[in-house]
């Protein structure tokens, strides 16, 4: 059975058995994480999935990929970037499609937001399906509520969404409720809002119906 730990903001690390995948681990400058005593030299990620090119997701990607030889799974303009950056182990995709892996498979989803890094351009941000131990968890990366959404269900019966709430950047608690209930997951766990003071921490209105909502502090961990 898969853990989900939480790592601050929209950093998460998912474990089962000898498998180990980061997704979007940002941790160094994270106030969430650093605050829990949280720090990227302690993880050994198998693999690394990233969601977009901002440097709240990217995080710490390039020096533990380098460190550990983790396989970073990524939209194809991030992975070029990585791979000038001096990352090797590079698996790129795009919306729609997916790639099987080691754990088990990594599937691609729209999101409506933006991805760069020191302005480049870094290609269409994305959600993430990931399958591992026989779960499905879906990270929807940073997007605004889409109908599409409803298809997600359709196509991927997610397990557990993971979901932006912290509203100006992406959803807001409110529309983060209306995408819980279209996904439909046994679980939703709430992420990216508190972190600096642009993004609430107010989820008074994040009140899903049909799904049990795990708000995690950086740090804890479910069993799935």
């Amino acid at each position: 059975m898969p853990t989900i730990r939480f790592l601050g903001h929209a950093a998460f690390q998912i474990t089962e058995g000898d498998d180990d995948v980061l997704i979007d681990p940002f941790l160094t400058g994270n106030p969430q994480a650093e605050a829990a005593g949280l720090s990227a030299d302690e993880l050994s990620p198998t693999a690394i999935v990233l969601t977009h090119g901002h440097d709240d997701h990217v995080g710490d990607t390039p020096a533990l990929a380098q460190r550990t030889g983790a396989t970073v799974y990524s939209s194809f303009e991030v992975c070029n970037w990585l791979g000038e950056k001096g990352v090797q182990s590079l698996e790129p995709g795009n919306p729609g499609g997916g790639i099987d892996a080691s754990f088990g498979r990594v599937d691609f989803t729209p999101a409506f937001h933006s991805s760069s890094s020191g302005g480049v351009y870094l290609g269409q941000p994305m959600g993430v399906v990931l399958r591992i131990g026989g779960v499905t968890i879906y990270h929807a990366g940073d997007t605004a509520l889409f109908t599409d959404m409803k298809l997600i269900k359709e196509l991927h019966a997610p397990d557990v969404a993971i979901l932006p709430v912290g509203d100006r950047f992406t959803m807001g608690p409110g529309h983060a409720r209306i995408a819980a209930e279209w996904i439909g997951a046994k679980v939703t766990i709430p992420c990216h809002f508190g972190t600096w003071p642009l993004l609430t921490d107010d989820l008074s209105a994040f009140t899903p119906a049909g799904t049990r909502v795990e708000k995690l502090k950086a740090g804890a961990s479910i069993g799935v």
